[in-house]
């Protein structure tokens, strides 16, 4: 048998792994039988010699079959959906979209990760409220979604463990801006969901990972071929994140300003991704003809107050207090919130080819 050892020169010298050499390195890593610096040499031999579609290809379905896949009632087939972001400043999409979709009669598993680098993550957000749990089990997930329509948790132990163990050992090795290592961590852990359709939001500027539009879109179309391959109908949106999303920026702050967002008095930059992501989305699922009336249904859903309502059900749902998940008119964010106050993130979609299998 290949010794660790032995696969982590293979992808040193820049040569290609095969399919099972690359099982052996993620069951080594889900079983815990390899050293933690063996691992963060694997990562870095991989950021620095790259691998080619095939080995993200396996890559990928191995880390998603290193632990549970879900699955859901018949009757939500063709409408579980969900979204992902490559990480932004002040990136709280999610806290108004998750909500809105699920006003749209979509069923959001929204399985979220924490900050990488320099970007906040949604999971340290939604833990700024007292209470929110971010921990539930598969059958948990479940009973939220039957109820609410949406529900924004971290990983449980047993979905995609592999990753939960290559995630932290990124950040620690500086790998994290590595295409395949990217590719693989994000769908994987969408490809677990059993999604009907995904959307991604690829971005590129100042504060992304990638700071060029060409580099943001190659990873925007390993993605989406990945996604693809593991039976999701899959797009992704290419943003300009130059300056801040939204007004501000921190925890607590991104919550109130998401909630005022939730109200309809929302930034208009934070409004187009939401409205552009989430009607990209319905129109994946058949629930709308084209993206303008897609753009149009979530944007009342959020003006309408519904989308507030399911925010609200889901912060119940996820432990928080019924006085403290009852949103008050009184509750508004702070004018600028302590950051860059009124600056529009100038926005750059381009869809990429949505071709599900």
């Amino acid at each position: 048998m290949t010794s660790v050892q032995d696969l982590i020169r293979k992808k040193r010298d820049g040569k290609m792994l095969a399919n099972e050499e690359i099982k052996t390195f993620i069951d080594a890593v889900t079983n815990k039988t390899i050293q933690d610096c063996q691992t963060g040499a694997m990562l870095m031999a991989i950021w620095q010699k790259g691998m080619v579609p095939e080995e993200v290809e396996t890559l990928t379905r191995e880390m998603m079959s290193s632990g549970e896949v879900m699955s859901w009632p018949k009757e939500w087939a063709g409408l579980v959906v969900d979204k992902h972001s490559t990480g932004g400043v002040g990136d709280k999409v999610s806290l108004v979209l998750a909500p809105a979709l699920a006003a749209c009669g979509c069923k959001v598993p929204m399985i979220s990760g924490r900050g990488l680098a320099h970007t906040g993550g949604t999971l340290d957000k939604l833990e700024s409220i007292p209470g929110f749990n971010i921990h539930q089990s598969a059958a948990q997930i479940l009973e939220i979604l039957g109820s609410v329509g949406c529900c924004i948790v971290g990983q449980t132990e047993t979905l995609v463990p592999a990753d939960r163990v290559l995630y932290d050992l990124r950040d620690a090795t500086s790998t994290v801006d590595s295409l395949p290592l990217i590719t693989a961590s994000i769908v994987s852990k969408k490809g677990a969901e059993s999604l009907s359709a995904l959307v991604l939001d690829v971005k590129f500027g100042r504060a992304a990972l990638y700071k060029d539009l060409d580099s943001a879109r190659e990873l925007a179309q390993s993605l989406v071929h990945a996604g693809n391959l593991l039976g999701m109908r899959t797009a992704a949106a290419l943003s300009c994140m130059d300056a801040v999303i939204g007004r501000c920026v921190g925890n607590s702050l991104e919550v109130m300003e998401s909630l005022e967002t939730l109200k309809g008095r929302g930034p208009e930059d934070l409004m187009e991704l939401v409205t552009t992501l989430g009607g990209l989305l319905l129109q994946m699922t058949g629930s709308v003809s084209d993206l303008s009336e897609g753009r149009r249904k979530i944007s009342d859903a959020v003006i309408g107050g519904a989308a507030l309502s399911k925010f609200q059900a889901m912060m119940e749902a996820q432990g928080v207090a019924n006085e403290t998940a009852r949103v008050k008119e009184s509750a508004k964010a702070p004018p600028g919130c302590g950051c860059i106050s009124r600056l529009r993130v100038r926005l750059q979609i381009r869809s990429l080819a949505c071709r599900g299998r």
